[in-house]
């Protein structure tokens, strides 16, 4: 106990000496008057990451000022207690402590009349949070200064253990106190390396004590950060450290003997680097974009800006602070905007933003951080460019009281007048956009007022076409107004008003018919030169006096002419209503007026003729032709009607009649009525015999009075099948042919098909003797003739003159020998006496074709002097004295002296060659 208390003295005077080192950097500040309450108003303390219940964590200072005698102490998180001496400590085990924790510690006088409070901010030990306090065995000193001088490091002392008997045998084990954190500042300039703690076990005085430390920055990455003198226990950090880069270390001291066996519990030592400001505020981004409407009342939010600050964000270091440096353009005042210290939103701070005035604003902002403090705190810089969106707070004006326009009478879809506008809003946006609307002096709407995209003008466009001869001017009223409505407390009126005086032209007017179409009535079968109708034209031009011609322009069939003057419609011909020119017993013809004006118009009319038909035209029997059995038993009846070009009533009903000449007409047929249209025609008699018969059938109309017509209707009566179907030779019989006719036409069929066989097997002979005959060898057929060329241009026959000579030895070899290298072919003469062979004869006789060939093949081949010669080839000639003999001895047939019987064995084409060679017997 008593090296405990020694080690305990030790450390405490250590915590005094850097608490006096630390106090050394600060200037002298002023002893203001004491008062009542905590000693700071806000806490951090770094705890293990296992809090054990009713283990001190920290102790709050309070000031009394010797004023109050008994202070009561609460906290406002329940896992937490305040004792009376302002020492925190745990009400129960915290194991999940992952994250930093705060709460409110409140102190009462006893008469409760005063309460003080402070915030306390618990935070894992090793988290990348950096306390905004340094805890110095357990005290806590604001600030710090650059760098430290570690000249008498502070001493640690590995915990004694004590042991405390338990009824059941057990020892617990129990640390005497928890190592505070070791803080180091960043950046420090040194030397290094800097000694920062010394660690010493009670027992290196009986025995040889070696010290190691371990974890992150000791044996693991980042490694060589912190190193410990074994001997000594002298731990010193190495390099200047970055509290960006990594804000605490978490280690472990070790001790123990020179054989390595350990001799006290390892420690945990927590190391927390120092905050220094060394790092300026950074915008997000240099340049922001904001907007904020046109006549926006003062505290309008426009925008907001954010910097960062990579240092401690809970000391001063951190925290960042704005301002405003510069506005550009200064209208209406330099300071429209400003912006909050503290989270940098924008917001205007004055009235009189107009966009027609200024659209844009150029504000530059600044960072600073040490709160804000120029003389200490680093800066940044951005630019906040705010646009003013545009309100509708400028109506529309017209730029005249009364416009001018002028239209042609008659004249549709032209723009007769052009208003202009003037609006100072945003162009092509609906606060500029005008809308046009005639309020007046146009009851009937011939006018409409188009916006220009473009301009924004408004165009006076006709609709309706307008007359002079009744309206020689308009008065129009315009009002023109905003698509968007007007912003509220605009002072002006939304729209504007103006008055357009339209005058019409008066132009030349066409003719104009008062009935177009103009239609009459009239029975058709009106004769030439007949008057139907006066079709005169009148001018719109009420005015002006003008003499009116008439002209025909179309007259399908040529019926009718008009009076130039007058415009009298008379009939050149005869209108018939079934003539092709009507259409639906209407003819139409179209006539032209025109008068004498400058420049003279043209009016079109046309005039419907409605013809009434009368029964004019007589029924024709259908159809012309019937066919029908000879037997009235095996055969149908005919049905038959009748066409008429006429018209309803004048067409049918039909009465179908047999007249009584001829007599054979009511005696071999009958009619019957099937309805007004149909009616049937069948055989009186039972048998009726094959042939062509004209039957005549009286036909009238319904018409009054009636008209009838005798058709002749060509019934073929022909025999029948059990189906009444006509036979082929009753179709023959009924065609008129007698049985000698009959035959006639089947001899001459035979005869036909017998020159056609003839001439068919006439030309199969003619094929075979020309395939036979190139084995002939005739001496007047020209070899040439068959010799075919393909992909020749040349000159026809006369390339096909060939020279045999080519074939033969020349005389000597100089031409041969000029010529280009290559392989060449010379047949060599033999020298032997060429043998006589007799004539042979021209034309064989059929009989000895086969002798004929044998008797050829045969000479040929015994014949050494017929080229080519089957002698010596020589190939590519290589000079004069050929070593070779002639082989001109070698005869082509056998000579007898060889053997070829065994030709026979190889094979039925080699035993046709024993026997030509061998003198064998021909198959």
């Amino acid at each position: 106990m008593a090296k405990m208390k020694t080690g305990c003295a030790i450390l405490v005077a250590c915590a005094l000496v850097v608490g006096t080192s630390l106090g050394s950097h600060w200037n002298a500040q002023t002893v203001a008057p004491c008062r009542p309450g905590f000693s700071q108003s806000f806490y951090t303390v770094f705890v293990p990451r296992v809090v054990l219940q009713g283990l001190n964590i920290h102790k709050v200072k309070f000031e009394t000022c010797h004023r109050i005698e008994e202070l009561s102490f609460e906290s406002s998180d329940p896992k937490f207690s305040v004792r009376p001496d302002g020492s925190l400590y745990a009400e129960q085990d915290v194991t999940n402590l992952t994250e930093p924790i705060q709460f409110m510690v409140t102190a009462r006088d006893r008469a409760g009349e005063y309460i003080w409070e402070t915030t306390v901010k618990l935070a894992l030990a090793g988290h990348p949070l950096s306390p905004p306090f340094n805890q110095i065995a357990g005290e806590a000193i604001y600030g710090g200064p650059s760098h430290y001088h570690y000249q008498n490091p502070r001493l640690i002392t590995f915990p004694r253990q004590r042991q405390r008997g338990l009824s059941n045998g057990l020892r617990r084990q129990k640390r005497d106190w928890v190592i505070p954190p070791i803080n180091v500042p960043e950046n420090s300039r040194g030397p290094f390396p800097q000694v920062l703690v010394m660690i010493r076990s009670d027992q290196d005085k009986k025995i040889e004590i070696r010290y190691s430390i371990t974890g992150a920055g000791a044996d693991q990455p980042p490694n060589d950060v912190f190193n410990i003198d074994p001997v000594t226990g002298k731990m010193s950090v190495t390099k200047p450290l970055d509290r960006e880069d990594r804000a605490s270390y978490h280690l472990k001291a070790h001790a123990v003997d020179i054989n390595g066996n350990q001799m006290e519990p390892p420690i945990d030592l927590y190391i927390y680097v120092i905050d220094m400001n060394d790092n300026r505020p950074e915008f997000k981004n240099q340049v922001y974009n904001g907007s904020v409407a046109e006549g926006s009342k003062p505290g309008t939010s426009v925008m907001q800006v954010t910097a960062f600050d990579a240092d401690d964000s809970t000391t001063a270091n951190g925290l960042v602070h704005y301002r405003i440096l510069s506005q550009t353009p200064h209208i209406p005042i330099p300071n429209m905007f400003t912006i909050n210290g503290a989270t940098g939103e924008i917001s205007t701070i004055a009235a009189g933003i107009d966009r027609e005035k200024v659209s844009q604003y150029t504000v530059i902002v600044q960072a600073t951080d040490m709160e804000g403090n120029l003389n200490f705190g680093l800066s940044n810089t951005a630019t906040a460019l705010i646009s003013i969106s545009d309100i509708n707070d400028n109506p529309p004006e017209l730029d005249s009281k009364t416009f001018l326009g002028e239209v042609p009478e008659n004249a549709v879809g032209v723009v007769v007048a052009n208003l202009t506008v003037r609006d100072k809003d945003q162009p092509h946006t609906p606060n500029w956009n005008a809308v046009y609307r005639i309020t007046g002096g146009d009851p009937l709407g011939h006018f409409t007022i188009r916006t220009d995209e473009i301009t924004n003008d408004g165009r006076v466009i006709v609709v309706k076409p307008v007359d002079y001869e009744r309206n020689g001017a308009f008065m129009l009223m315009v009002v023109v107004s905003n698509q968007a409505h007007l912003a509220s407390g605009i002072p002006s009126s939304p729209s504007s008003s103006a008055g357009v005086t339209i005058t019409v032209l008066d132009v030349n007017e066409a003719p104009v018919f008062p009935s177009n179409p103009k239609i009459i009535r009239f029975e058709e079968g009106v004769p030439a030169d007949t008057t139907l109708a006066t079709f005169a034209a009148l001018d719109p031009d009420r005015f002006i006096q003008q003499t009116i011609r008439y002209s025909k322009l179309s007259d399908p069939a040529n019926w009718l002419k008009i009076n130039r003057t007058n415009g009298r419609i008379t009939t050149t011909a005869v209108l018939d209503r079934e003539s092709p020119y009507m259409k639906k017993n209407v003819y139409e013809a179209t006539f032209l007026a025109v008068d004498n004006g400058s420049p003279p118009a043209t009016g079109t009319g046309t005039l419907q003729i409605y013809l009434i038909d009368v029964n004019d035209n007589v029924p024709v029997l259908v159809p012309q032709e019937a066919l029908v059995c000879e037997r009235s038993r095996h055969g149908y009846p005919v049905n038959i009607t009748a066409s008429d070009l006429d018209s309803e009533p004048n067409a049918g009903p039909y009465v179908f009649e047999l007249p009584s000449y001829p007599s054979s007409a009511r005696r071999n047929w009958t009619i019957s009525r099937l309805n007004g249209n149909y009616a049937q025609l069948k055989l009186r008699i039972p048998y009726l015999e094959a042939g062509m018969y004209r039957v005549p059938i009286l036909v009238s109309d319904s018409g009054n009075p009636p008209l009838s017509n005798t058709s002749v209707l060509k019934v073929k009566v022909c025999p029948c099948d059990e189906n009444g179907d006509c036979t082929v030779i009753g179709a023959v019989t009924v065609a008129g042919l007698g049985t000698g006719a009959i035959i006639t036409i089947l001899i001459c069929i035979i005869i036909l098909l017998s020159m056609v066989l003839f001439f068919v097997v006439w030309v199969k002979r003619r094929e075979k003797e020309r395939q036979t005959k190139p084995l002939l060898i005739d001496p007047e057929d020209d070899v040439r003739d068959n010799i075919l060329k393909y992909d020749e241009e040349g000159g026809g026959e006369e390339d096909q003159d060939y020279d045999l000579s080519q074939l033969q030895q020349p005389e000597s070899l100089d031409h041969i020998m000029s010529k280009p290298a290559g392989v060449r072919r010379v047949d060599e003469r033999p020298v032997i006496l060429e043998s006589q062979y007799p004539v042979r004869p021209t034309v064989p006789h059929p009989g000895d074709i086969g002798e004929f060939i044998t008797d050829g093949l045969r000479a040929a081949d015994n014949d050494p002097t017929a080229p080519p010669y089957d002698s010596l080839l020589v190939f590519d000639y290589e000079g004069s004295g050929s070593t070779a003999g002639s082989v001109s001895s070698l005869d082509s047939s056998s000579s007898g002296e060889q053997d070829y019987d065994y030709l026979n064995d190889w094979g039925p084409r080699f035993k046709k060659l024993a026997d030509l060679y061998g003198g064998g017997g021909e198959d």
